[in-house]
């Protein structure tokens, strides 16, 4: 989903996935004008290797956060120590950032962003091979580490800026509602998926996405007439008045469609079976 309301992609994934690996290989694809830099999700989008393959990728991965207390900062070195927040950070010399690692991989790092990047291997695959990589795998530490760099910067952002806060909300609850809205335009089948085969899943999603950002357009067409309207009698309309204006209305629009009733009385003409210029004799077959 794009700060315009529209969804710049769709992709059906299986439970138990980290959704922000398949952000990132969305953004990566899709092929509108639009390029963000700052990516929001739910709280299960913040593992590390997702941070570090966000920030190597160029974007600024910012999710909506929950009991961040149970998170861990990381210090910049053993000996660094800080006057009002130390206690975020654990016990002194432990939570240390090991910059060699990061040194002695970083060009491995580059190849493997740089091939995520050509399309040469998709960052899904990527963060799957990394999770199943043993922990001692000094090429899954290296991007763990990046990542509890950037987390820990983000974090450390997250809490101290409120405004950043209301941002991270406000996107993902924009997130919430068009899936509503979505929900609300897909009402046949109660909008489920029966399905088991991937393929018919997958057009599921994408048609239904499809339909929602069509009635999004048309909404919106209607409402900049409407404003245009307004501003042409002499009515003052500020920025702050857009920024409460969305396009997922839903009061106005018949899903069902709309039947004429003002001839059901009428007796329709008697229907003629004949088919014209069709000789519909029966043969006999020939020997």
């Amino acid at each position: 989903m794009s700060d315009t309301y529209i969804a710049l992609f769709s992709k059906f994934i299986p439970v138990g996935v980290w959704e922000a690996v398949h952000i990132i290989q969305g953004l990566l694809d899709q092929q509108s004008r639009v390029w963000p830099d700052t990516i929001h999700a739910d709280t299960q989008g913040q593992a590390l290797p997702v941070y570090a393959l966000a920030h190597l990728c160029g974007f600024e991965l910012m999710p909506r956060v929950r009991n961040w207390k149970d998170l861990n900062f990381y210090r910049v070195s053993a000996a660094t120590r800080f006057r009002h927040i130390e206690a975020l950070f654990g016990e002194p010399g432990r939570n240390v950032i090991d910059w060699d690692l990061i040194e002695r991989h970083y060009d491995d790092l580059m190849r493997v962003v740089l091939s995520v990047a050509a399309g040469k291997i998709s960052s899904v695959t990527l963060l799957r091979r990394l999770s199943t990589y043993s922990r001692r795998n000094n090429f899954y530490k290296a991007f763990r580490e990046v990542g509890r760099v950037i987390r820990t910067i983000q974090l450390l952002r997250y809490l101290s800026d409120p405004q950043l806060r209301r941002r991270t909300t406000a996107a993902t609850n924009k997130v919430e509602s068009y899936n509503n809205f979505s929900a609300w335009c897909r009402f046949g089948n109660e909008g489920r998926v029966r399905d088991n085969d991937p393929a018919e899943q997958e057009k599921h999603i994408k048609f239904s996405t499809l339909l929602t950002d069509a009635v999004i357009f048309h909404t919106t067409l209607d409402m900049m007439s409407v404003l245009r309207q307004l501003a042409a009698e002499g009515w003052e309309i500020s920025p702050e008045d857009l920024t409460v204006l969305s396009p997922y209305q839903t009061m106005r629009i018949n899903r069902f469609g709309v039947y004429a009733t003002d001839e059901i009385t009428v007796t329709p003409e008697q229907y003629d079976a004949h088919l014209p210029d069709i000789d519909l004799t029966v043969r006999e077959p020939v020997s």
